[in-house]
């Protein structure tokens, strides 16, 4: 799996994002804030006063879909998955020769996209996640059958602007999904229940939260700037006896480590069942 960094630059001429809600805001944002020019990025919006605010905060062009796919030289399809077979065919007719569709839509197959534009039309699927609002988004992405080299690296540069990116074989998407896909989720439910458990042990609420919050900040930029395991540095705060390992020992009785590869199977599993229709 490989990436590209943030300063390594990849021409990807107009790019359109077909979507502009929370997700294709923070790309677009993103893509500006990463050097890109207004005048190289479109962006679609059925609502005429969600449009007019979107071209007063970011100066760009509000078009129709129609409008993007004969425009644009990137397609970003930021979409509902029930909305993807219509926004398909609206588009289709319009696309430019040589045009790249990047997909974000959650469960939506490459094969799924190809069968529904014209031959060859080069294919990218993307598994996002919500931190891309703040720039520490996680993407992984998989090419569909016209993909080459050049196309997944276009991908590689637009979503490095809001975070990090990975590339994996389509078939494990599903994977993605359960692990970084609803990965916040957990993690969100990790931090409010930490917070409840500390207005229990007597806690002002506001204390208990920013204890809580920065203990999680911390502790990931402790995991990513030491490289080390995970296990080395729960072992380094665990003392024999101490309290560390009184509530590890419990976490360990109520089985939340089994508890996570059952949440994280099951939600493979739906992510399974939305691919295949």
């Amino acid at each position: 799996m490989m990436g590209v960094e943030p300063n390594e630059e990849v021409a990807v001429g107009v790019v359109g994002v077909l979507g502009a809600g929370v997700m294709g805001e923070a790309l677009a944002s993103g893509l500006l804030r990463a050097g890109r020019r207004p005048s190289d990025l479109l962006l679609t919006e059925r609502r005429d006063e969600r449009a007019a605010e979107l071209r007063e905060r970011y100066g760009v062009d509000v078009v129709t879909n129609a409008e993007a796919a004969g425009k644009a030289d990137t397609l970003v399809l930021v979409v509902k998955p029930q909305d993807m077979a219509d926004l398909l065919a609206e588009i289709s007719p319009h696309l430019s020769p040589g045009a790249l569709v990047v997909s974000l839509a959650a469960g939506i197959t490459t094969g799924f996209v190809e069968s529904r534009l014209p031959t060859g039309v080069a294919v990218v699927r993307v598994m996002p996640n919500t931190p891309a609002l703040v720039d520490e988004g996680m993407a992984a992405i998989s090419r569909g059958e016209h993909c080459d080299e050049r196309h997944l690296a276009e991908a590689e540069e637009l979503l490095s602007s809001v975070g990090r990116v990975l590339r994996v074989p389509e078939q494990q998407l599903d994977a993605v999904t359960a692990v970084s896909g609803s990965g916040p989720a957990y993690l969100f439910f990790v931090v409010e229940s930490m917070i409840e458990a500390g207005v229990h042990l007597g806690l002002p609420r506001t204390t208990a939260a920013e204890l809580v919050l920065q203990t999680v900040v911390g502790s990931a930029k402790l995991l990513r700037e030491t490289g080390e395991h995970p296990t080395v540095l729960r072992e380094q705060v665990t003392s024999p006896g101490g309290t560390t390992a009184a509530a590890i020992r419990e976490l360990e009785d109520h089985k939340v480590r089994a508890a996570f590869l059952t949440a994280l199977e099951a939600a493979r599993d739906r992510s399974r069942e939305l691919s295949g229709g």
